[in-house]
């Protein structure tokens, strides 16, 4: 049926959905910019308060927050390092940091930076020898150890501050870290307890799915082979412990240099239960970097638990976050433009096989 029909026949098109619901965009930009200028006015005491406070800024503890950050990143970098090392591959220190700096970089300004900045973390490591098990089981590790140690500020914080917290969580976070990592040696100076589990597993699906009954037996010789590669000794546990200890409290005093900045004096306890919490609240992939909601949590993190008025919430959330997320942001793009920015034959096999290995 043609236009000229359509038109004789008395029938209209009707318009597209877009510009059907086109107004509901404008009511939700009005109501939006509503809120911003109501909640600037409800605010702006405070917000006023606390730019007397960035003005009147010590520049002495705003220069120890940004060595403390960098001492941060060197010290995950020294993690990476580590379990590399465990795993029969040797990097430099600089060169672990700069992919630490690049995979943040895109973690915190990327739409789902954090599986762009994993893939380019897995690129880069197989890039300079690692295998594709070895690969995958160094950001499954740092990431554990991470999150503990995330979990252990927020439990030492509950502990200082009084609550019914008890010894037993504490002393089951660590159990259950160490219990991982001894696994993961068991399994890999021991992989013939393994094989047999995988072999029967495998079997079991090709029967389900009718296939050869020796089909993929391949690949777990290949899997346990790579195994025996990942040998995380005493030296090295030790070495990746202390380093994610250094990353995590460096994180910590960074904001506690953030508040002494703008003249504040917060709590300890206060102050580990506002990281922890704004830490944990960032992992929610809702907006690159946490914009908005980690300030927030780390506004009112820092005004219930560590004792800041709002005012000086608002400014030491300011620089914190123009130390912790812009600046690092900053470098770690100016790091991947002149390292990383110029494309590898092998980057599209690399992002092949991680996609691969996600699913």
């Amino acid at each position: 049926m043609t236009a000229e029909s359509d038109a004789k026949g008395g029938s209209t098109p009707k318009p597209p959905a877009r510009r059907r619901f086109r107004w509901v965009k404008w009511v939700l930009g009005v109501a939006l910019v509503a809120l911003l200028v109501g909640e600037g006015f409800y605010l702006w005491p405070s917000l006023h308060e606390s730019w007397q406070k960035l003005t009147e800024i010590h520049w002495g503890w705003l220069a120890l927050a940004i060595w403390l950050q960098a001492l941060s990143m060197s010290g995950f970098g020294r993690v990476q390092k580590q379990l590399l090392h465990a795993g029969g591959v040797d990097v430099t220190q600089r060169k672990s940091v700069a992919v630490v700096y690049g995979a943040t970089a895109m973690s915190v300004t990327l739409p789902a930076g954090q599986v762009f900045s994993t893939a380019f973390t897995y690129r880069q490591t197989r890039r300079w020898g690692a295998s594709p098990i070895v690969a995958s089981w160094q950001l499954v590790i740092s990431g554990v150890i991470a999150t503990a140690g995330l979990a252990l500020l927020g439990v030492g914080g509950a502990l200082l501050v009084g609550n019914r917290v008890g010894p037993f969580k504490l002393v089951l976070t660590l159990a259950g870290v160490a219990a991982l990592i001894w696994a993961g040696n068991y399994i890999s100076r021991n992989p013939g307890s393994l094989e047999s589990v995988l072999r029967r597993t495998v079997a079991m699906v090709n029967r389900i799915r009718k296939r050869p009954a020796d089909r993929g037996m391949d690949k777990v010789a290949d899997v346990l082979s790579q195994l025996e590669s990942v040998d995380l000794g005493k030296r090295d546990g030790v070495l990746v412990g202390f380093w994610a200890l250094v990353h995590r409290f460096s994180d910590v005093a960074c904001l506690g240099a953030s508040c002494y900045a703008v003249g504040a004096d917060p709590k300890l306890s206060g102050l580990l239960l506002a990281f922890a919490a704004g830490k944990a609240v960032g992992s929610i992939p809702f907006a690159p970097g946490g914009i908005v909601y980690v300030d927030a949590t780390l506004i009112y993190g820092l005004t219930a638990a560590a004792g800041l008025p709002a005012a000086q919430a608002v400014a030491v959330a300011f620089v914190y976050r123009l130390v912790s997320f812009i600046m690092v942001a900053i470098v770690g793009w100016i790091v991947f433009a002149f390292l990383f920015r110029t494309p590898q034959a092998d980057d599209a096999e690399y992002e092949k096989e991680f996609e691969q290995r996600r699913i």
